[in-house]
């Protein structure tokens, strides 16, 4: 395989009828899929008024939406997944910081982002799981807006991914990463792990952090593998789920 210099690019990798994204339980998400679902996810972001570099906030659970949600948005704009931990006081920093042009949120759920969002201004946008089908399909609610200045999907040099350092010194700073900074990372992590088109990989680090997120999905992903997107570590599951993936 070629190198990817963008995720959009490191999504059109896998075979179309490859598994993607899997979680237990459910049935796998292709590659086809994938790109079906990023396809979607651009035209309601553009049409929102959300293009490339806007800084879009997600506070989702760790799981098969969150890795979706996470590569579809920063094929497209620039993702900023937050702990979804956070207290209200938090969420409006880390929102505040980020200068967020929207909120993606599970729907109904009843996290303090909401409260954050709604007095800093800041747009949410709801992601309804589609649970009877594949791991990992979501719908997002379109929200009324001017269309996007900068529409289409992401370059090289725009930013993919947005995380903070953790403040042991000081407040947390942003950290920027590039398109093509995230796929070298996944490309280098997939060659030393000799990742292959028939592996999977089991995830059960968080989804908010750049080990989960390219370590385990972007890698596993850059190789045309599959990746198992678990709620998170639980050592009376941990080898059911192994024997199941």
């Amino acid at each position: 395989m070629t190198d990817s210099a963008t995720l959009g690019e490191l999504l059109a990798r896998g075979d179309a009828s490859a598994s993607a994204i899997r979680a237990p339980g459910r049935d796998a998400l292709t590659y086809d899929g994938l790109r079906a679902l990023g396809a979607t996810t651009l035209g309601v972001l553009n049409a929102a008024g959300i293009g490339r570099n806007d800084r879009i906030a997600i506070v989702l659970p760790n799981g098969p939406e969150m890795a979706t949600a996470f590569v579809s948005i920063a094929a497209c704009a620039t993702a900023a997944p937050l702990n979804p931990a956070y207290k209200a006081d938090e969420f409006e920093f880390y929102l505040s910081d980020l200068s967020a042009k929207a909120v993606i949120v599970l729907d109904g759920d009843k996290s303090p982002v909401i409260e954050a969002a709604k007095k800093l201004q800041i747009p949410l946008i709801p992601l309804t799981p589609q649970p009877n089908s594949p791991a990992g399909a979501f719908s997002l609610a379109p929200i009324a807006a001017p269309p996007a200045a900068n529409s289409g999907m992401a370059g090289t040099d725009d930013t993919a991914l947005i995380l903070h350092t953790s403040g042991t010194t000081s407040r947390p700073k942003i950290v920027p990463l590039s398109q093509s900074n995230v796929c070298a990372s996944a490309r280098n992590i997939s060659g030393w792990l000799n990742l292959e088109t028939e592996d999977c990989c089991l995830n059960v680090m968080p989804l908010f952090h750049i080990h989960g997120l390219i370590a385990a999905v972007l890698s596993s992903l850059f190789a045309g593998a599959g990746v198992a997107c678990t709620p998170g570590f639980n050592a009376l599951q941990f080898f059911s789920w192994i024997d199941e993936i």
